[in-house]
Parts: C-alpha cells; sequence; structure tokens
C-alpha cells in the first residue's frame, strides 16, 4: 500500500517503522505459507517467536519490563499493518496476544505474576488467550455463569467457555469466573496454565473463516488455581475486562482496515488486467466509481480508528468515538468485500482465490469484540442522554 494512503497526523516517524517492518514480515513470512497454515489450522509457534526475536509483541510492554511501552496508536498501526497478510486468522493469532489478553496481564497483574509471565510472552514462548464468552454471554460479560468457589489457599473453577482464540495450542488462559453470586458484576479473573487438572479443551471449533487460528471451547471441571493465580483485585474483574474492550475492539478494525486495503489494492490490480467487452474491466465506469467509493470509506474507517485511539493516548474518554468506528467500521469492511468478490467474477467465489478467504474472514468482524448493534448501543447511550 503506497504510504499516502497511511500517512496521517497521528503518524510518526516510529510508526511508520513499525508499520514497514510489520508488513515485511509478513509478506516474507505468512503469507507464503498462509494456505499449508489454513489447512493444518494452526499458526506455526516458530513464527510467533520469530515475532518475538523481532520485538513485535512487546508494543504495548511497558520499558520496565522490558518491553518498548507504547500506546494504543502502537495497536493500531500494528494491527493494520498485519491485515496485509490477507490471511486474518494468523492476524488474530497474534493480536489475541498482544492486544486482548496480554493487557489483562500487563495492567492488572502482580510483580510476581509480570516477572513469570511477560518475558515468556514479549519472546513468543508462551502465548496467551481470553477465557470470557461462554455459550451464553458474549458481548453481555455480566451474563457468565463460570463460578470460583474458595477452597483452602485457593480456588475451584467450573464452567464452559466458548469460541476461545489460542486455547488449543495456547499456553496460558486469563478465565473469567463468578466469585460474589450476589453481584451481577462479582467477577474474578484468573491465570490458568494450560495442562492444570481439569481445564480440557474440549472441542477444537470449525469456522466458517479465521481458518488457520485455533478456537475451542473449554470446560473447566473443578479447577484448582492458587490464591496467587488471582489476576487484580477480587471481584473486580468485569471492570477490569470493561477497561481493556477499547483496545480489543481497535484492533479488530485495524486488522479490518488493513485487509480491506489489501483487498481493494488486488481488486484494482486485477481488474486492470482482465478483459472484458473489448478493454478493461477497469475502464468500466461503474466499477472504477465503486472501487474509488470503497477506497473513500475504508480512508474513512482508518481516521476514525486512528483518532479513537490518539483520544486513548491523550487521556480522554474514547468509549463513544471507539465503539462507533467498530460499528461503521467493521461494516464498511464487509461491505468492500462485497464488491472486490463481485468484481473478480466467478474466479472470486473459488477457494483458491485470496479474495474468497478475506470476504469469508471478514465476516467475524461485526459479531466479534462486541457486536454491532451493542457498539450502536454504547454510541447511542452517550449521544442521547
Amino acid at each position: 500500500m503506497s504510504t499516502n494512503l497511511r500517512r496521517n497526523v497521528y503518524m510518526t516517524d516510529e510508526l511508520e517503522a513499525i508499520y514497514d517492518q510489520t508488513v515485511e514480515f509478513v509478506s516474507k513470512e505468512v503469507t507464503p505459507h498462509g494456505e499449508a497454515w489454513e489447512e493444518a489450522g494452526k499458526v506455526p509457534r516458530d513464527v510467533l517467536r520469530q515475532m518475538g526475536d523481532l520485538g513485535m509483541l512487546s508494543l504495548r510492554i511497558p520499558e520496565e519490563h522490558g518491553g518498548l511501552g507504547m500506546g494504543m496508536l502502537a495497536s493500531a498501526t500494528f494491527s493494520e499493518a498485519l491485515g496485509a497478510s490477507t490471511f486474518a486468522g494468523f492476524d488474530v493469532t497474534v493480536l489475541v496476544h498482544t492486544d486482548m489478553a496480554g493487557p489483562h496481564l500487563v495492567n492488572s497483574g502482580n510483580a510476581e505474576q509480570h516477572a513469570e509471565w511477560l518475558p515468556k510472552m514479549m519472546s513468543g514462548e508462551a502465548i496467551t488467550s481470553i477465557g470470557v464468552t461462554e455459550p451464553d454471554a458474549g458481548s453481555d460479560v455480566a451474563g457468565i455463569r463460570a463460578t470460583a468457589v474458595k477452597d483452602g489457599d485457593g480456588w475451584r473453577i467450573n464452567g464452559r467457555k466458548m469460541f476461545i482464540t489460542n486455547a488449543m495450542y495456547g499456553d496460558l488462559t486469563i478465565v473469567a469466573a463468578r466469585t460474589d453470586p450476589e453481584n451481577k458484576y462479582g467477577i474474578t479473573m484468573f491465570l490458568v496454565p494450560a495442562g492444570t487438572e481439569g481445564f480440557e479443551v474440549t472441542t477444537k471449533l470449525d469456522k466458517h473463516g479465521w481458518r488457520c487460528s485455533d478456537t475451542a471451547e473449554l470446560l473447566l471441571d473443578n479447577v484448582f488455581v492458587p490464591e496467587e493465580n488471582i489476576l487484580g483485585t477480587l471481584h473486580r474483574g468485569f471492570y477490569e475486562t470493561m477497561k481493556n474492550f477499547q483496545n480489543e475492539r481497535m484492533v479488530l478494525i485495524g486488522m479490518g482496515v488493513g485487509s480491506a486495503q489489501a483487498a481493494i489494492d488486488l481488486t484494482n490490480a486485477y481488474c486492470q488486467e482482465r478483459q472484458a467487452f473489448g478493454g478493461y474491466l477497469f475502464d468500466l465506469g461503474a466499477i472504477r466509481q465503486r472501487m474509488a467509493m470503497n477506497q473513500a470509506k475504508v480512508d474513512a474507517v482508518r481516521a476514525s480508528m486512528y483518532h479513537a485511539a490518539w483520544m486513548h493516548d491523550a487521556g480522554q474518554d474514547n468509549v463513544k468515538a471507539m465503539s462507533g468506528a467498530k460499528a461503521w467500521g467493521c461494516e464498511v469492511v464487509n461491505q468492500v468485500m462485497y464488491d472486490c468478490l463481485q468484481f473478480h467474477g466467478g474466479m472470486g467465489y473459488m477457494r483458491e482465490s485470496a479474495i474468497e478467504r478475506m470476504y469469508r474472514d471478514a465476516r467475524i468482524l461485526p459479531i466479534g469484540g462486541g457486536a454491532t448493534e451493542v457498539m450502536l448501543e454504547e454510541v447511542a447511550k452517550r449521544s442521547y442522554v
């Protein structure tokens, strides 16, 4: 993608370097191998460790813990650059670790937890997942049913978790469980390492898209964790989860923007080569103008995402801005993918086509991390009250 499409008032030379490094990495180490990973349903761990060696998993880790100590704008840049891979299953594997699960440990962990896990997270030795969603509780975090009951010097956790990315091959899951049955929001977060007795990956889920990411259902059957595995403050896990939601929503927009831009670039190139009606598809005004409109929409979504990220880094409340960007932006990404597949014609419907995969991958974006309808409620509550 050309620099003039990315450059904005929020971009610094450091952020540009992160973008360029990430795009170069995915073009060499991800895109050529992505189809094999789609078939395997797994991103190889050595690729994640390569990213760790390059410092790509450390952007949001504070400097005092060996990270780069950067803000939300860095995550916006990183997630958009990952989207250039055209394999969103890879993108989300990384972003769940760096920007959905990892920040819980960074923001709520104590010194001992930081010392044990942060070096492994930054190196890619330990990959994390976030175990909040359940069969009956997705965007409604307060509705979770998993429970944790005090047992001696620890806690016993029972429940089921659904749609958990990185759970199958991950090393640490941050699990939300209800610890105060009298309080709707009385939830606590726990660190549950892979292999803990009673912690079972019951089903690897067969998904419509994101095929190379591992997504699983988890069963917690009387799982015992010691007191020191409480993450953050007892009974305050709901609020700690809410604090990270804007970051989670943002990186979903970012990977969507990156993939939508890649789809536009692929489609423009295809239409300029595909001969039809005595010329090229791109000669047809109907196609050329719709692609121009798609570019305008993606540029606008990108701008709204970076602005919401800047608000956070400036210490401003960005819930309305980020919720609106998530609601509109992820719908736009799907509109763009629809047109791009359409303009590829019959080839766009074939599994061998990158645009067919990207079209499928994009469908989850208006659902995950807060459905469009939930995001619009967040905007409405802050607009009309």
